[in-house]
């Protein structure tokens, strides 16, 4: 192993695992931070969209990292910039304003975490001769992939563990379900006696357990007690109602027909998927319904003014024949404190046999636990600074490519102009945007479709199990897949193993429309096909990052790379935000026969690429290593 190869492991695990944490900060954990601390859903879609696209929008400024300073310059700013950003965001959490201020910092965040990116990406090109760099792509998409595992997995693990032991006692239940129950009437909760001996303040409930007959109930029954819990919620602030609507007023109050978008590119486009597909109908048959049950909440004395209690209601573990439809989140305030809440649990109609579930309330100090783990987060980067400052290597080539006798910005022009220059341009950039066409989409429906339940088309799993199956199985499948992909493109070339990474790409999104079709009620078979699907995934994208890589050879590699990733980014982002729309439209069944067909352009410009074949290759000996400054 050569004297670089072996140093590569001293910074290309610690930049790459770097790299991969602001940014799943800013694209994942900030949804659920602002999910729990009470931001609405259409909030939060909207403004953490946005944070996207620093990184669809970064080659615009790649060129002054590759002319100004050195890569090695850039990473370790950025770093610490990104430390600053984070304790910007820890700091501002408990304000009243929290969210606005918050956003400030996550956009600081992206910004520096694109930035980073785009140097940390032109260091590993100047550090790493061609063989070293497919050597190692595995390595890297491993760190980075364990980056996201982390962000999603431990960082929010973290933060509801410091949000359980912070909050008030935590609030059990269980919801037994048996033939011999008898039926259950529900008094009006105003008419409630409520227990408020004297005692701390602490969230109570009129009983320890609910006991539901498996008796199925007529279905208009059904519907009015879960629609009467919910319109009590909502109306004495227990849960913040959403104002949305797709209906528009014009300025004299009068609604207005569909735009001409709607009328003119979106009705046709859903009318011709229906028409190839099939509309996904859902016909209710059935007059009945399963058994519906109350269950009440209520505080036991007045919360401090100005500080509501959030209570988290959710199933702990059993039987998931036995869901809750009402009350996930309620909050509690001094306004509202004298009445009781209602959480709504409802029994599968198939359910007929003895059966049980038990179920959780937290109501943890939700600031505090997430400032803390942004206080950590502060802490990592501290320390990635402090490392890259003197473990980065010194390429002789990373210097400033600005010329002293030409302005910056015609420099910076020509940059871009020598992309878009390549040879067969076209091709190339189909290839950016069309190689993970299919896989862009299931990745935005991949955890919805494994959480909903069978009436929706998915698997039921719960929280947990979701972490399990992408959090152990899902991610040692992927790193095996991104390792053996880097080692025999480093082995044969990366032409030699194209096509068979093509393949692993797209054909193993088949385990999804398996799942959907099968819905297998064996949680290793569920394992075993998402295992394919990350093993493919890894696999596949090694010649994703090596192609880049290919593409970006030359004068300007650094710049030339961001702007691989910024359309890289871009062939993420557009196919992901109609997904959702797609799947509305078809179901989760017919949405997987979709994805499968949208891979067709992914092999159409694969074949069409240019691709040397001794790319990736390892060269003889006398090929030369990138030379390290002392």
């Amino acid at each position: 192993m050569s004297k670089i190869k072996k140093k590569g492991w001293s910074w290309i695990p610690s930049l790459y695992f770097a790299e991969g944490i602001p940014y799943v900060v800013v694209m994942t954990v900030s949804v659920i931070m602002y999910k729990r601390m009470g931001i609405s859903n259409t909030d939060i879609a909207l403004y953490t969209s946005w944070l996207y696209l620093p990184w669809v929008i970064k080659p615009l400024w790649s060129p002054l990292v590759d002319l100004v300073k050195t890569k090695r310059w850039w990473i370790v700013t950025m770093q610490l910039l990104i430390g600053g950003g984070l304790a910007g965001v820890a700091l501002t959490i408990p304000l009243p304003s929290f969210f606005q201020y918050t956003l400030a910092f996550m956009w600081l965040l992206a910004f520096s975490s694109a930035t980073h990116d785009i140097a940390a990406d032109g260091f590993y090109m100047l550090g790493l001769s061609s063989h070293e760099q497919a050597w190692f792509v595995g390595v890297r998409s491993t760190f980075y992939r364990i980056a996201m595992i982390t962000g999603q997995g431990l960082l929010i693990i973290f933060a509801g563990y410091v949000e359980s032991q912070t909050g008030l006692e935590t609030v059990r239940h269980a919801v037994n379900a048996s033939p011999q129950q008898q039926m259950v009437t529900y008094a009006h909760p105003d008419s409630l006696q409520l227990d408020r001996s004297e005692s701390a303040l602490e969230i109570r409930t009129l009983n320890d357990e609910l006991v539901l007959n498996t008796s199925s109930i007529n279905r208009e029954k059904a519907d009015s007690l879960i629609s009467f819990a919910s319109k009590w919620n909502h109306e004495n602030g227990f849960v913040v109602r959403e104002e949305a609507s797709e209906l528009q007023l014009d300025e004299n109050g009068e609604l207005q027909g569909p735009s001409a978008w709607q009328e003119y590119i979106v009705q046709p486009l859903e009318d011709g998927l229906r028409y190839v597909f099939g509309e996904e109908i859902v016909e209710i048959t059935n007059t009945t319904a399963g058994n519906v049950g109350y269950i009440y909440f209520y505080l036991s004395e007045k919360p401090v003014e100005g500080e509501p209690i959030v209570l988290n209601f959710a199933r702990d573990e059993g039987d998931k024949s036995i869901s809750l439809v009402e009350g996930g989140r309620i909050v509690f305030n001094e306004n509202n404190w004298e009445k009781p809440a209602i959480a709504v649990v409802q029994l599968d109609p198939k359910l007929k046999e003895v059966s049980s579930a038990s179920f959780v309330g937290t109501s943890g100090n939700i600031p505090l636990s997430w400032s803390i783990t942004f206080f950590i987060l502060v802490g990592m980067f501290v320390i990635f600074f402090a490392y890259h400052k003197f473990v980065l290597p010194y390429p002789a080539s990373d210097k400033p490519t600005a010329k002293g006798d030409e302005p910056i910005f015609a420099e910076f022009f020509r940059t871009f102009a020598t992309f878009f220059k390549k040879d067969r341009i076209i091709v190339l950039l189909g290839f950016l945007l069309f190689y993970r066409f299919g896989e862009a989409q299931i990745v935005k429906l991949a955890s919805p479709f494994l959480l909903d339940g069978e009436e929706f088309g998915g698997l039921a799993l719960t929280t947990g199990e979701v972490g399990f199956v992408y959090g152990t199985v899902g991610m040692v499948a992927l790193t095996l897949g991104g390792l053996i992909g880097g080692f025999v493109a480093a082995r044969h070339g990366l032409k030699a193993w194209l096509w068979p990474m093509v393949i692993a790409m797209n054909l193993p999104n088949a385990a999804y429309l398996y799942l959907a079709t099968a819905v297998p009620d064996n949680f290793l078979l569920v394992n075993a096909a998402i295992a394919v699907e990350q093993f493919g995934y890894g696999f596949g994208f090694t010649a994703y990052m090596l192609y880049m890589l290919y593409m970006s050879k030359g004068d300007h590699q650094t710049a030339h790379f961001a702007i691989c990733t910024g359309f890289m980014a871009l062939g993420m982002m557009i196919p992901g935000m109609v997904s959702g729309w797609i799947q509305s439209i078809l179901g989760y069944e017919k949405f997987f026969v979709w994805v499968l067909l949208a891979t067709i352009p992914g092999f159409i410009v694969t074949y069409l690429i240019p691709l040397d074949p001794e790319f990736g290759k390892e060269k003889d000996e006398e090929e030369e290593e990138p030379a390290l400054e002392s």
